[in-house]
């Protein structure tokens, strides 16, 4: 999930005995590269932009000479008159962070596309609240630096920093952050769009039209050669180069050009076909191994996966560890000298960068937010609370490394630019502390000893897949996952409870798959979903659980076919964005109450634990209805694959 899967995890089965004359293996070490990526990309590449910062301000104080004479070394790039001249800070700035925007641009582009921002009431949210970010940190500089005449430099203000946002976010955030994530990332493709779109009108100033005639001939290419049936990566770099280079020479910054492409750059789910025509291929290819089979596979699987989500996972590594922290050396070099520390404590442009980045961030983005839940605007989801959006608010306060890019766009005086970076690493550090703070005072004031005992979202049978009356004084939610052998056998003693209680009991179901020990559960979790537009829901769970060995995706569609469902419809569904959001929901509602084994059951809105045979669900049943206030058992709840 573009998304944030969780991994749930089985209760492993028991080890056998080691034999005592089997000479133990020595434990191998792990690589550095396995450490970096057992870190996460995002926390790592904050690290490194982190590391990269401080080396930065080192050197900068060490040697300033060398420092600026290093980022000003000219190079040249040219074939006969037509010759590029540039120096190392200009590489950076201008076309390695081409490359950053670039990917931004097809986050952005996959989010409205297939993501969290295709659901206009679920983007909502972020949307105002991003927009509200903007505008209150923009407003707010302005009034404390207007008499500097240094207010056009507001744009220093409006964006955070999405690399520094995640990686935070993974060392002081929730330990379970969920919602949160998904929540501040829908917010910072909003407000990256934003940010862009205001570099692009505020801070161009020469403009010369012909060259951008260039780049819309090659933007169009560049969204023709999707069309193309082989040979599409070398035109896509070709036509990217020369849109890049009419950019530069239209007078617009370049680094806008990495936006444009990626907003052409087509973005789409797996195809069924696709990916049933890939596994013939790998199938063909085990049979009988020889290139040409090798070369077909290899191609085939690659297509069947969109050239965004590709491009994304082929360039993300060398965003956030080799472009980023370049991009911090080559601008975060400020002089800390004790003169520049008091010009800039008394400079309105450095308080006033503070003042919009820290306050003007969290004004803007929690109280748009506390607005919406106040008067019931949008859709928030589960485990979305106010005190955790207050945590997301005030980190994203850190505005890197779109304010340092924007301050040598906007301020041309070196000791005011030096003001200004002041007020960005100074209000980055008071967001990072504000914020580990605020997450801190959440965590205490929430620490609820039901936290993960009582069910976190209601039952909503216009959403959930309700079994019996919604009005039945009895439930029991599950969740669950359909190649779970302690799911099947559960079901069973489900059908049971049902026939005992009829009427008085609603059974809901809930998606929790068990991603790491069953490959195709996400999958037979979406399908589910596809047939629950078609209103056979149901139907297709019991057929899931009588075939739990063959749910490749083939066998989906022949599940459907068999169940007389219309499968043109079933599969154009599957393919939606909505069956991958209802889900993410279920799964972010899992994480978020600790549930790390299936099939974990809510009775009367309390988690059940010991057995869960058909009797033993009746009676906890008829226990909570009599004492529906009771208080749930003390101790750590016993998962249901221990008991089984």
């Amino acid at each position: 999930m573009t998304q944030s899967e969780i991994q749930l995890s089985t209760t492993p089965p028991p080890r056998t005995p080691r034999r005592p004359d089997r000479p133990r293996r020595p434990a191998r070490r792990r690589s550095i590269a396995e450490k970096i990526s057992a870190m996460g990309q995002q926390r790592t590449g904050a690290l490194l932009l982190l590391l990269a910062t401080v080396v930065a301000i080192v050197w900068a104080n060490v040697s300033e000479g060398a420092y600026h004479a290093f980022w000003e070394t000219h190079m040249t790039i040219g074939v006969g008159d037509l010759q590029l001249d540039f120096t190392l800070h200009a590489l950076v700035n201008d076309a390695l962070m081409a490359i950053f925007f670039f990917t931004v641009g097809l986050e952005v582009r996959r989010e409205f596309a297939i993501g969290e921002l295709t659901s206009w009431r679920r983007a909502m949210v972020p949307v105002i609240a991003a927009i509200a970010g903007l505008a209150i940190p923009a407003l707010l500089y302005v009034l404390i630096a207007a008499p500097t005449g240094q207010a056009h430099a507001w744009g220093v203000v409006i964006s955070t920093d999405t690399a520094f946002l995640v990686g935070a976010l993974a060392l002081i955030g929730p330990r379970v952050p969920g919602r949160l994530r998904v929540f501040l990332l829908a917010l910072a493709v909003v407000d990256d769009i934003g940010a862009l779109s205001i570099i692009a009108l505020v801070y161009t100033e020469t403009f010369t039209p012909m060259p951008l005639i260039v780049a819309a001939v090659g933007l169009a290419g560049i969204y023709a050669t999707r069309y193309l049936r082989s040979g599409r990566g070398l035109v896509y770099a070709t036509l990217a180069v020369i849109v890049w280079l009419a950019f530069l020479a239209s007078g617009v910054h370049p680094t806008l050009a990495g936006v444009a492409i990626a907003l052409l750059v087509p973005v789409y789910r797996p195809n069924r076909r696709d990916v049933e025509h890939a596994l013939e291929l790998a199938r063909t290819f085990r049979q009988s191994p020889n290139t040409e089979y090798a070369r077909a596979a290899a191609n085939s699987l690659r297509e069947s996966i969109s050239i965004n989500e590709r491009l994304q996972s082929a360039y993300g590594p060398y965003v956030a560890y080799v472009i980023l922290p370049l991009f911090a050396l080559a601008n975060a070099g400020v002089l800390v000298t004790p003169e520049i520390l008091a010009a800039a404590f008394g400079s309105a442009v450095t308080w006033g960068i503070v003042v919009g980045l820290v306050a003007g961030k969290f004004l803007g983005i929690f109280g748009s937010t506390a607005l919406m839940r106040l008067f019931r605007v949008g859709e928030f989801g589960p485990g979305l609370t106010l005190d955790r959006i207050a945590g997301g608010a005030a980190l994203s306060g850190i505005g890197f490394t779109i304010s340092l890019f924007i301050v040598d766009l906007a301020i041309d005086d070196e000791a005011v630019q030096n003001e200004a970076r002041v007020g960005v690493l100074l209000a980055s550090v008071i967001a990072f502390v504000v914020a580990t703070i605020v997450f801190r005072i959440s965590d205490a004031a929430s620490g609820d000893p039901d936290t993960g005992r009582v069910l976190l979202r209601p039952v909503d049978p216009r959403r959930d897949h309700v079994f019996g009356s919604p009005d039945a004084p009895l439930s029991i939610v599950e969740y669950g996952d359909f190649q779970c052998g302690f799911c099947l056998k559960a079901s069973g003693a489900i059908q049971e409870v049902r026939d005992e209680l009829g009427d008085r009991l609603q059974y809901v179901w809930r998606h929790a798959p068990l991603t790491q020990q069953h490959p195709n559960a996400l999958a037979g979790a979406e399908a589910s979903e596809a047939a629950s537009m078609q209103g056979r829901f149901f139907e297709f769970e019991r057929a899931l659980f009588a075939d739990q060995d063959n749910q490749l995706p083939s066998d989906i569609v022949r599940i459907a076919a068999d169940l007389g469902l219309d499968v043109p419809r079933f599969e154009k569904d599957l393919e939606g964005a909505e069956v991958t959001a209802r889900v993410r929901d279920d799964m972010l509602d899992a994480e978020a109450m600790g549930i790390t084994s299936v099939p974990t059951f809510f009775i009367n809105g309390r988690r059940h634990t010991g057995p869960y045979d058909a009797q033993s669900l009746i009676r906890a049943l008829r226990e909570t209805d009599a004492a529906p206030t009771a208080a749930p058992p003390a101790g750590r709840p016993t998962t249901p694959e221990a008991t089984a």
